[in-house]
């Protein structure tokens, strides 16, 4: 299989990584003479080639520096493949297998991440999937990869009766209840993902898979360590992520602004919705740096 060129243009040289459903392969694009990478659904795997069109579509509509890019789409054999820009570097699950990040680094990566998931965010679209394996750490900055589970914001799962989309240990205890996925419950997963850049650890200690649920839906998170120099504000940002409410966590952009103004580090964010934010969310933020907040 790693001679197969799918659409007479996309080289497949290697498998890069393989998760239960599909396939992501280094591959070289034959016209523009570039590497790319190459989702295939896995061997047996029967996807309706709508469902991952309709994936390749909203991920391609996210032209931002922290996501990832889509260039293109096709079949093979009636197997549908999605073609994506080529992320070099190593995952942010990888670097958090040593243990927690320095604090200024954890927030530089999730204040990137909060950008991207902005873009995100004003095209309708939720991942419904941050974690750290989803987090590609490069030299220009962090990618949000994978948006293979992505949903329109507040549209019905298409299994009711299946299993919730996402990681457990990051999915919003309102997903548990049946509710559908909304720019909130990517903000849930931030929370988390803030939270153990931070602390090297989940929010809540389990055991089994069913105990992590149960602990997310009921319990408190416990709190952070003493980090040396981290901001109360970002303590603060992290603990509203993990709200059970919601409607308390904070808005993807109210995030990046702020995690990005901790570090004094530039985000990208969709600029549209920068007037309605510094009238209706920066003068509610309980934070010292409230209004001093900038675009880049």
């Amino acid at each position: 299989m790693a001679t197969r060129t799918l659409g007479n243009r996309y080289h497949l040289v290697r498998r890069i990584g393989r998760g239960g459903m599909s396939e992501v392969w280094h591959g070289h694009d034959e016209v523009l003479d570039r590497p790319v990478a190459v989702k295939v659904m896995a061997p047996g795997q029967e996807i309706p080639i709508d469902l991952v069109r309709a994936e390749a579509r909203s991920a391609a509509r996210l032209a931002h520096p922290n996501v990832a890019g889509v260039h293109d789409f096709g079949t093979s054999a009636d197997q549908p493949y999605i073609v994506m820009e080529l992320v070099e570097g190593r995952t942010l699950g990888a670097h958090l297998a040593n243990g927690p990040l320095d604090w200024r680094i954890s927030v530089r990566i999730c204040a990137e991440v909060a950008a991207g998931l902005a873009a995100a965010h004003a095209e309708h679209v939720v991942h419904q999937d941050i974690k750290p394996g989803n987090i590609m750490l490069t030299p220009s900055g962090a990618k949000v990869l994978d948006f293979g589970i992505a949903a329109a914001v507040g549209a019905a799962d298409p299994d009711p009766d299946g299993p919730v989309m996402g990681t457990p240990a990051f999915v919003a205890p309102e997903r548990f209840a049946g509710h559908p996925a909304t720019p909130a419950t990517d903000m849930f997963a931030l929370g988390t993902l803030l939270y153990q850049c931070l602390s090297g650890r989940l929010p809540w200690t389990a055991t089994t898979p069913t105990e992590l649920v149960e602990a997310t839906c009921k319990l408190d998170p416990e709190p952070l360590p003493d980090i040396a120099g981290l901001p109360p504000e970002v303590v603060d940002l992290c603990s509203r992520c993990l709200s059970k409410e919601p409607a308390e966590r904070p808005t993807a952009l109210v995030a990046a602004l702020l995690l990005g103004e901790a570090v004094d580090a530039r985000v990208y964010v969709p600029m549209r919705d920068l007037a309605p934010i510094v009238v209706t969310d920066w003068a509610d933020e309980p934070t010292s740096k409230a209004g001093r907040h900038r675009a880049p």
